[in-house]
């Protein structure tokens, strides 16, 4: 996924929702990183080159430091091609025929302006907790659909700052969490990750009683600022003041024009392969049960690509889907070697006094933290560290040598401390454009629009994650 963003306009009176305090600062920032945040890869290049350095500086021998980024290149193929089919099957049914219907209705419940944006703050988060790429692309088509009724006026920014909530505030405490499904399949687990934490289950993790709580608190808190903070009256911005189209696209449906294509355009294959899947997935559930079943990141992308396909109704419409889906990977895809490579460096090459860089960092903050306040340090290191890598997984295949190893010397719970990475993960979202960049392209919107609102939410939400995460924290591993 392309990062590069257009330069923006220093904010002026006015632009943010009533002209003053953090909404105008917010936009200032934004604008800012704009102009001068370079494309997310650059980020991973040079966290490469800060590893190397600091292998280097401890003593590591540099023909081990290049025969470690070659070995550990390539070891995370399975993951990065379960995170890619995350982003598609998410894309493919939202944007099937029936989702469309659906968001159709879902735009008639709000009865007024305020009303609409905490409405799509609640079915964007909803959607998060089951598919992060799911909740942008449905939440921009909600928020387009909103626009086009005539009966509310509803501010477009905030409504679209609504819509990114899902990312900016629970998708990784729901099922498409990077750092819980990658520790709960041993087959995609990395051996530095898995010799230090082993396997770690889903109840151990999102499913733990505290972490539900706290994605309540959280989705709670999100949706009553959103609802506070949606300007009203003269102060709310229109799709059409905003000078975006917001007609509904050209639908029409693609028909058969050779008799070759009769099986492309007819539903009997995809409901002969669905009717498959669902006996294989009859005989998941019965043997291993639900939550083992869709613990498995394999048998989770299973799942949204039979409905997907289901959705569509044929092969045509699904495989186009897909191909637009496709484009939304290419973060993923190029840069999770990089990050594998760089968790091997960490991991994997000793310094002169025969200790990675992984143990330096880990000794580093048990020095500086305890059980107690183990939670925070953590949660605020992580929330900092991702807005210069914004990728979930990737951020977590570097953190989690040390964040675990941490965790296991100061005898903390383990799920927990994924949860912790989680909880602040998703903090940096809401003022880093990048993974804005999918809703920004449904709404027509730039980036310094939506910022002033989630920069709000921010101000809200820190201090509050970071408390949840102490106070929540469950006891030692059992």
């Amino acid at each position: 996924m392309s990062s590069t963003y257009a330069s923006a306009p220093a904010p002026v009176e006015g632009d943010a929702p009533g002209g003053r305090g953090l909404a105008r600062l917010a936009y200032r920032f934004t604008a800012i990183s704009e102009k001068w945040f370079p494309d997310a890869f650059v980020f991973v290049a040079l966290a490469l080159v800060v590893v190397v350095v600091a292998n280097l500086a401890t003593g590591a021998q540099p023909l081990e430091i290049a025969d470690a980024f070659g070995k550990g290149f390539w070891t995370l193929i399975p993951f990065t091609m379960q995170m890619a089919l995350v982003a598609i099957t998410g894309y493919v049914v939202a944007t099937s025929g029936p989702c469309t219907r659906l968001i159709a209705r879902l735009a008639s419940v709000p009865t007024s302006s305020r009303g609409a944006v905490a409405w799509v703050a609640f079915i964007t988060m909803s959607a998060s907790y089951l598919n992060w790429a799911l909740s942008l692309v449905l939440g921009g088509l909600l928020v387009r659909a909103i626009a086009r009724r005539t009966d509310i006026k509803v501010d477009y920014r905030a409504a679209g700052a609504a819509a990114y909530l899902g990312l900016g505030a629970t998708w990784a405490l729901g099922l498409s969490s990077s750092a819980a499904m990658l520790q709960a399949n041993p087959a995609s687990l990395p051996k530095s990750i898995s010799d230090i934490s082993g396997v770690i289950p889903l109840s151990q993790t999102i499913f733990l009683w505290q972490s539900i709580v706290m994605l309540l608190i959280i989705a709670a808190m999100a949706i009553t600022i959103a609802y506070f903070s949606a300007p009203q009256g003269a102060q709310i911005k229109t799709a059409e003041d905003m000078g975006c189209d917001v007609t509904e696209a050209n639908t029409k449906e693609q028909k058969q024009t050779r008799p070759g294509e009769w099986l492309e355009f007819n539903f009997i294959l995809p409901a002969l392969v669905v009717l498959l899947a669902a006996g294989y997935a009859y005989v998941e559930f019965s043997t291993n049960g639900v939550l083992a079943t869709i613990s498995n990141l394999n048998n989770y992308n299973f799942f949204f690509l039979m409905i997907g396909l289901l959705l569509h109704g044929n092969i045509r419409s699904f495989l186009t889907a897909v191909t637009k889906a496709v484009p939304t990977t290419a973060g993923v895809i190029i840069q999770f070697p990089f990050y594998a490579a760089i968790a091997a460096l960490l991991t994997q090459v000793p310094g002169s006094d025969g200790v990675t860089i992984s143990h330096h960092i880990s000794h580093l903050f048990v020095s500086i933290a305890n059980t107690s306040i183990f939670p925070v340090v953590i949660g605020v290191y992580s929330s900092i560290l991702g807005f210069l890598v914004p990728s979930g997984g990737g951020k977590w295949i570097i953190e989690a040598p040390y964040v675990l190893q941490t965790a296991a010397d100061l005898n903390a719970h383990m799920g927990w401390a994924i949860e912790v990475y989680n909880a602040a993960e998703a903090l940096p979202n809401l003022i880093n454009p990048f993974w804005m960049l999918p809703l920004l392209g449904v709404l027509g919107l730039r980036a310094k629009d939506l910022v002033g609102f989630c920069f709000t939410q921010l101000i809200f939400a820190f201090p509050l994650v970071m408390f949840l995460l102490w106070v929540l924290a469950p006891a030692a591993n059992p």
